[in-house]
């Protein structure tokens, strides 16, 4: 049967929160008690549908006649799963929840006739530790509301055997993105709508060659399944290739969900873990890759282990508040030659973290190692619980000779059409029109309105750090001032003025004892705040010598000295004041030394240059530009390149501006109406 047909079940299946919120639970609780009886009636609909086949297969007489312990193995074979009550007694949940007086009884002897597996997914023999959708605790916390013989009559009724893997399969993911809305989860934690799914599939699609070969799948952050086998079942309706799932996620319950989807898949393989820090597939490389990682989550918790990681897979580390660059590099690594991948982002993975910084090194290693193939933008308001622009990275190693060392960026943020009804945030959709117009701009990878081929090296930046020596209005430094191999003048003052206070002795021994408790004290709470405190572009600091006295002359920005009544300007300069705590020795006492010099005024600055490919070009570009724009004397320091992706700037289009023509006219006839208003007054 069709898959709008199954979307019939999704009022049903949320009617039956209707006893949860009678009986006082909270919404954002109702997901933790729907999923276990969700998986119930998932899991005995095609266990029924698969015995129901089984007798078609060998025929009911036939089935008869075979003996219980080898019927057992013919099931168990199967790999679905197995229960007594359904196979060996032929009742269902519904049979049970008939007669009330026995019901407890009975559906507790219908949990416990599952399979181990089952029965662990499920959470039926639960006690402690990992108890996945914990079936056990729900039940418990039912019965003590009275409600749990009606609650699982609600659920009895809902009948899915009709219906084969892939129309339950998008009621899941139905009922899924309802419960995300709702539950307080991981912060970042996105599920992925059909529409996107169908996209991801349509970009895989189009790179998949008719074959015998097996198409192995891998989703390391797959939820309870729905991108990774929503995946699956749309390659299978566009090609013939055989295909098998792989998938990871910690979340126990929606692990547990996705597992129980497997089995009634074709040697598909779901472990639970962390896949950072725990990989169930450490020896396995995919054809495919896809995944949705969460956004912006710290990887804090588990630093130590990432810090620790032995299969080279992280080749630079992001900033620790968001790991979705770590799943990014993960991702690659599990890639064969020949793989390809689409992976879902927010913004942060295209721009976050200046150059020299981990994520601008992984994007650039990314590049640099021509793993990445377009990026496209989707349009806003697309995913349930967020309304921010998000991006499909485009994994292929092995790219078309037009494509290699090139990078296409497709802005397909006005692709799409906007839903009759919203969904939490949802209020657009990527419709089949965009989504195949998307597709064949990737495929075509030439420039069109709203895509942009690029050699990857348009993307990269010189950040080129300098030294600059700042002038005064005469263009003349202090440095120049200084003896060869000097860097300062030190002064040896007699006084130092700065208007409201003024200090003459420069190494001090004696404190006021009325104020302070020990000369230590006197430092830390008098001298060392005050020296702290000056500025001598702000105050009128003045420093006297027995020669000299010197000043900063902030309008003419240079260093003044005044000797005999004659004023000299020494250039752009620093006064730089000093002060230190000594501790005594056996030669001197405990002291406070203050000491003044003059500097040249330095200033370390940052210049951002266009990237080129060669090298000598390269560094005629960043000598062109400080030609250009750099005034000061100054020394290069380090050139560090970084990689950015900045679709404003790519697809930035200016606001068109009216005509003066035009407002001259508006404002004319507001003229003509404001004298009209006049003369009515």
């Amino acid at each position: 049967m069709t898959v709008n047909n199954i979307l019939q079940y999704e009022s049903n299946i949320w009617a039956t929160a209707d006893l949860l919120r009678g009986c006082g639970i909270k919404e954002s609780e109702w997901p933790s008690y729907m999923m276990p009886f969700f998986a119930l009636v998932m899991i005995e609909s095609r266990l029924v549908r698969m015995f129901d086949e089984l007798k078609a297969e060998i025929g009911e007489a036939a089935l008869v006649e075979i003996a219980p312990e080898d019927l057992t193995e013919l099931i168990e074979d199967k790999g679905q799963g197995y229960n007594f009550y359904i196979f060996e007694k032929n009742q269902t949940l519904k049979d049970i929840c008939k007669n009330d007086k026995s019901f407890d009884v009975d559906f507790e002897a219908y949990l416990r006739g599952f399979d181990g597996e089952t029965k662990d997914l499920l959470g039926v023999d639960a006690t402690e530790g990992e108890k996945f959708l914990d079936i056990k605790g729900v039940i418990r916390k039912l019965k003590g509301k009275k409600v749990l013989l009606g609650y699982t009559k609600e659920w009895s009724s809902i009948d899915l055997k009709p219906f084969d893997n892939s129309a339950i399969t998008t009621l899941e993911e139905h009922i899924k993105r309802r419960w995300a809305d709702i539950s307080a989860e991981t912060a970042g934690e996105q599920y992925t709508p059909d529409d996107v799914i169908a996209l991801i599939a349509e970009i895989i699609a189009s790179k998949i060659e008719e074959s015998d070969k097996l198409l192995k799948i891998y989703d390391c952050t797959c939820g309870g399944g729905n991108l990774l086998f929503g995946v699956e079942d749309r390659i299978h309706q566009r090609s013939k290739r055989l295909t098998q799932t792989f998938g990871q996620d910690w979340n126990d319950a929606l692990y547990a969900l996705a597992k129980i989807e497997s089995r009634f898949r074709v040697d598909s393989k779901i472990e639970h873990g962390n896949t950072l820090t725990d990989d169930k597939f450490y020896n396995d490389e995919f054809d495919i890759v896809i995944a949705n990682p969460p956004y912006g989550v710290s990887w804090k918790g588990y630093q130590k282990d990432i810090d620790n990681d032995k299969t080279q897979r992280f080749k630079y580390l992001p900033s620790i508040s968001d790991g979705q660059l770590l799943f990014m590099q993960h991702l690659i690594s599990k890639l064969n030659a020949n793989g390809m991948g689409v992976v879902v982002h927010n913004g942060s993975t295209l721009f976050s973290g200046d150059a020299g910084s981990g994520e601008s090194n992984i994007r650039k290693w990314m590049l640099d190692s021509d793993f990445v193939e377009a990026v496209i933008q989707l349009p806003t308001d697309e995913f349930f619980n967020t309304g921010i622009y998000t991006y499909l990275w485009v994994l292929n190693k092995r790219k078309t000779p037009n494509c290699r060392d090139k990078v296409m960026l497709i802005n397909a943020s006005e692709k799409f059409k906007s839903l009759k009804k919203n969904k939490g945030s949802k209020r657009k959709e990527v419709d089949e029109i965009s989504r195949l117009e998307i597709v064949e701009t990737l495929t075509r990878f030439e420039d069109n309105d709203y895509g942009r081929v690029f050699d990857k090296e348009f993307l990269y930046f010189n950040k080129q750090a300098i030294m600059l020596t700042n002038v005064d209005e005469q263009g003349k430094t202090f440095a120049n001032r200084l003896k060869e191999g000097k860097t300062s003048l030190k002064l040896s003052p007699l006084k130092l003025d700065n208007g409201e206070r003024t200090l003459t002795e420069f190494t001090i021994t004696d404190y006021d004892s009325q104020r302070f408790g020990s000369l230590v004290e006197a430092f830390e709470q008098d001298i060392k705040p005050f020296v702290s405190s000056l500025d001598y572009k702000e105050q009128p600091l003045t420093v006297t010598t027995d020669k000299a006295w010197y000043r900063f002359d902030a309008d003419r920005e240079t260093l003044i000295k005044e000797a005999l009544g004659k004023e000299e300007a020494l250039g752009c300069g620093k006064i730089v004041v000093k002060t230190a705590f000594k501790k005594g020795t056996k030669t001197q006492p405990e002291r406070i030394e203050i000491t003044v010099e003059l500097t040249p005024d330095y200033q370390k600055d940052y210049e951002i240059i266009p990237f080129h490919r060669d090298e000598v070009a390269n560094r005629a570009a960043i000598a062109a530009f400080m030609a250009k724009y750099i005034t000061k004397p100054f020394e290069y320091l380090e050139n560090v390149v970084g990689v950015e992706i900045n679709f404003n700037k790519v697809f930035y289009k200016p606001e068109k501006l009216r005509s003066v023509k035009d407002i001259l006219g508006e404002i004319a006839v507001l003229n003509e109406e404001l004298k009209r208003l006049e003369e009515s007054l």
